[in-house]
């Protein structure tokens, strides 16, 4: 959900998420049952213990995300490289959350409650109590030339930009309802994409037209119940022509578009208590699963060149121990990068 306080992530996705239902008729597609059980090539970014939700530059090498490092009180928003060896933090005010890259790689964008210490600190984790403080700011890549997009108060978050450099889309959330916004690069422009009073929306990607957004929602009936089952859906940025991709009972969760404008991957929760990670077609539906794993995997997102997956997990820690640290996998032989 683009959330950022691990320990309170898994504590809610735990419990929240394992009531199923079924959102429709329509008979599920086939899932992909090719080499069952074995995972690709994955390893663990070093020198990054507690920290999730990293998503590339443009160029692949680096990534931006949350992380609670050394001398770190709270989550903050970081750069890194995909080796480990370079870290910076970009702000150290406030608390902070959802972050991404502009598509020419030199200026990023990341939420944050800098300017709001005055009100509720909120939990991220938790949709019924969202920071209210949480505003949309952009820097360069050094954290410099700070400046301020949003002056509301309400939860904005989950930020991501359109492909084509030209509109950043997030979710607000207003007396506790949660919907899609797009506005200019600038600030600009602002104007709400969903207005379904029955669902909460968010977790938001444009795919490579800058026109058609993924998303994933939850009903607000299910929320504050020991289950939230979640859906996937496309929309026009206009608010027209949405459909539902999913229709698999309980939750289908943190959709993120690969750059072949068909496939995505998201993350369903498999019984017991399981975080999956899967690959799935716009076109025909067909679900691949990519991880094996009985810790929680969450968080996918691909490289601009569909050769890498990054996930956040905690795999490698102590039974126990649900902090979060980011993750890769070797997809190249899925062949889901940019087609000419």
């Amino acid at each position: 959900m683009n959330i950022k306080n691990q320990k309170s992530l898994l504590l809610f996705l735990i419990f929240s998420v394992f009531i199923f239902f079924s959102c429709g008729k329509k008979e599920a597609p086939k899932e992909n049952k090719k080499e069952e059980g074995k995972e690709l090539k994955v390893w663990k970014i070093p020198n990054v213990d507690n920290g999730a939700e990293f998503y590339f530059s443009p160029d692949g090498q680096y990534m931006i995300g949350n992380a609670k490092l050394e001398g770190d009180s709270v989550h903050h928003v970081y750069i890194i490289s995909i080796d480990g060896s370079y870290i910076k933090k970009i702000n150290d005010k406030g608390e902070d959350a959802c972050s991404y890259y502009f598509p020419d790689g030199k200026k990023i964008i990341w939420t944050s409650t800098r300017d709001n210490l005055d009100l509720p600190r909120g939990i991220w984790s938790d949709p019924r109590n969202y920071p209210t403080g949480a505003e949309l700011y952009t820097s360069d890549l050094e954290g410099g030339n700070v400046v301020r997009l949003t002056h509301n108060k309400y939860y904005d978050a989950e930020v991501s930009v359109s492909p084509d450099g030209k509109k950043i889309l997030f979710t607000r959330e207003i007396d506790g309802k949660c919907d899609l916004w797009v506005m200019d690069v600038d600030g600009k422009n602002e104007h709400q994409v969903t207005f379904t009073d029955e669902w909460q929306e968010g977790g938001s990607f444009y795919l490579n037209d800058s026109k058609t957004i993924i998303y994933r929602a939850w009903q607000r009936k299910d929320e504050g119940q020991r289950g939230m089952p979640m859906t996937i859906f496309t929309i026009k940025d206009d608010g027209t022509d949405m459909k539902q991709i999913t229709h698999d009972p309980g939750t289908n969760w943190a959709p993120f578009p690969a750059p072949d404008n068909d496939h995505f991957t998201y993350v369903r929760v498999l019984k017991p208590f399981n975080f999956e990670i899967y690959i799935m077609s716009l076109k025909t539906g067909e679900k691949t699963r990519i991880t094996y794993n009985k810790a929680f995997d969450g968080f996918p997102v691909i490289s601009s060149d569909g050769k890498l997956l990054a996930f956040s997990s905690n795999r490698d820690k102590p039974k126990g121990v649900r902090e979060l640290a980011p993750y890769l996998m070797d997809i190249s032989s899925l062949g889901i990068g940019p087609k000419n």
